[in-house]
């Protein structure tokens, strides 16, 4: 059964700041009230050809485009749906839920076919849909922060929507990797498989420049590929203002226990590894920063930059770029969405917007907002790769070559990981290598969590094609755990196929998978008791 998108709305609406309008049909393709002016351009002839939306408001500021299409559901439907930026161990194919908000794309199952409906990726508006028995709602939110956009006499094109019908009898996994090759055109992705290790999750910010090059030698010594090397990540705890582990932002310098960040990269390299480091581009630990870039307090001591405000994108691409001139070739970026829009994806449902700072330009969408300071990251990255966390997984589609995907798993709790960690694999394996390289998370070694269940994840994390970074404290280590990261690097070194779950229909948390050719089963569950409270967002697990 196919929910078509392609007949005409039985009704599109408008929120302005001075309420809700029905619009009316003017002409083919056109409907408008009171000078706003909603146009759906284009047809979709075949799969791949979206249909563009395009809002005109020259006078009132627009918050919300709504349009609703007609279409009796016949028969049982599974449907899935995604998340604004990670994921939170809570994506799955469930029935019909009506009020159920999914971002950018979802898919359905009628048991034989497979369908998608969604948005191109880096669209001007954070889209979503729904769907109940009787139709579909698709949902544009133009907003600018909490208020709406002044678009003037510009045409914003909001979105480009397209329609999938998938083909009898291919695999619901098949169809949604086809449909994301469809939303992502032009995926950048990295030239040879990542892995290697990250500090974070045995040493949660508390690290030194003698401890980062011991961590390296260890990681070096694993890895036995000589085109392929490893990489190995700094977390947050280098910069000035860290105190160990606090995620705190610029000044982006070194530290006492961090002097001198260029030759730390430099003796980096002369262990074997690639250097990479991670970074919180929005936010401003320094009392020197001009007050008129501050979008709000986050703290007595931390600001969040507003990067409407000129001079702030700047300031953010000097930094990118001196990371990686430093010869850092990998950095992550951390915690964007969160202090743009003052929230976590899986808190955000329908509204993705918690904060009441506006930003100083108020003439573009939020959504292109993200877009500028996306593109400006990349574009000063140079050569080295990028990896966003907490960053909008259809804005960062086609600019960075890794998406962390889900929220963190843990060096503390098995059961945050196997939630975290497996859901994220499954559910969004579809996006690998279709809109970025997809990167569900680390495996942290160490003596709080189980081996008998770690070492699952690592064969997981090894054999799905997907990025594989470890963080693990040399002193602890076993011989053992040793030799199992020694198969896991040289596995991850390799190119793989993309690991498929083939229980994904079932269950969250899939069991079986097929890995390079070969159907593996899992036991996540071996210890039941354990009973970590994995909904709270604590980034320090």
């Amino acid at each position: 059964m196919s929910l078509s998108i392609l007949q005409q709305p039985i009704d599109i609406r408008v929120e302005t700041e001075l309420g809700w309008k029905q619009l009316t049909l003017q002409e083919t393709g056109k409907w408008s009230k009171d000078r706003v002016v909603v146009e759906l351009a284009g047809a979709q002839e075949s799969d791949g050809a979206p249909v563009h939306l395009w809002l005109e408001s020259a006078a009132e500021p627009v918050l919300t485009v709504k349009i609703r299409w007609a279409k009796q559901a016949e028969g049982k439907l599974l449907v899935m749906g995604d998340h604004w930026e990670r994921a939170y161990g809570d994506l799955e194919w469930r029935g019909i839920v009506p009020e159920r908000v999914m971002p950018w794309y979802f898919l359905t199952n009628n048991g034989n076919v497979t369908n998608g409906y969604g948005v191109r990726t880096g669209p001007s508006a954070f889209c979503s849909w729904k769907l109940d028995q009787e139709g579909i709602t698709f949902t544009a939110d133009v907003r600018n922060g909490a208020v709406g956009v002044l678009l003037g006499n510009r045409r914003l094109e909001v979105a480009a929507l397209l329609a999938f019908e998938g083909k009898e009898g291919e695999s619901a996994f098949a169809a949604a990797r086809r449909f994301c090759q469809l939303m992502c055109l032009q995926p950048v992705l990295p030239s040879q498989p990542v892995y290697g290790g990250n500090n974070w999750y045995y040493a949660y910010g508390n690290s030194s420049h003698e401890e980062i090059l011991a961590d390296s030698a260890f990681i070096s010594s694993l890895a036995s590929s000589e085109v392929n090397r490893p990489f190995m990540v700094i977390d947050d705890g280098w910069q000035l203002a860290s105190g160990g582990g606090g995620c705190k932002g610029a000044p982006w310098t070194g530290s006492d226990k961090f002097p001198d960040m260029a030759g730390l990269a430099r003796a980096m390299k002369e262990t074997g590894v690639r250097p990479g480091i991670w970074c919180r581009p929005l936010m401003s630990s320094d009392p020197n920063v001009p007050k008129e870039w501050l979008r709000y307090s986050a703290s007595e001591t931390d600001s969040v930059l507003d990067p409407t405000v000129p001079g702030v994108l700047e300031f953010i691409a000097k930094s990118i770029k001196e990371m990686s001139d430093w010869g850092f070739e990998l950095i992550k970026h951390d915690f964007s969405t969160y202090d743009l829009l003052g929230e976590w994806g899986f808190r955000m449902k329908s509204n993705v917007n918690s904060l009441a700072n506006t930003f100083s330009d108020q003439s573009r969408t939020t959504a292109e907002i993200v877009l500028d300071l996306y593109r400006t990251i990349a574009e000063a990255s140079g050569s080295s790769l990028l990896i966003g966390c907490n960053t909008i997984s259809h804005l960062a589609a086609g600019l960075f070559e890794i998406q962390r995907t889900g929220d963190d798993t843990s060096g503390k709790s098995w059961e945050r990981t196997r939630y975290m960690g497996v859901n994220t694999m499954a559910f969004r394996m579809a996006q690998h290598n279709t809109f970025y390289s997809h990167d569900a998370d680390c495996i942290g070694i160490t003596k709080d969590v189980p081996w008998e269940l770690n070492k699952q994840w690592l064969d997981l994390l090894a054999g799905s094609g997907t990025p594989l970074f470890v963080s693990v404290d040399p002193a602890i280590v076993t011989e053992e755990q040793e030799a199992a990261l020694r198969a896991a690097f040289d596995l991850a070194s390799q190119e793989l196929p993309p690991g498929e779950p083939l229980d994904w229909m079932e269950t969250t948390c899939p069991s079986r998978w097929l890995l390079n050719g070969e159907e593996t089963t899992f036991e996540w569950s071996r210890n039941p008791l354990e009973n970590a409270d994995v909904n709270d967002n604590e980034w320090w697990l």
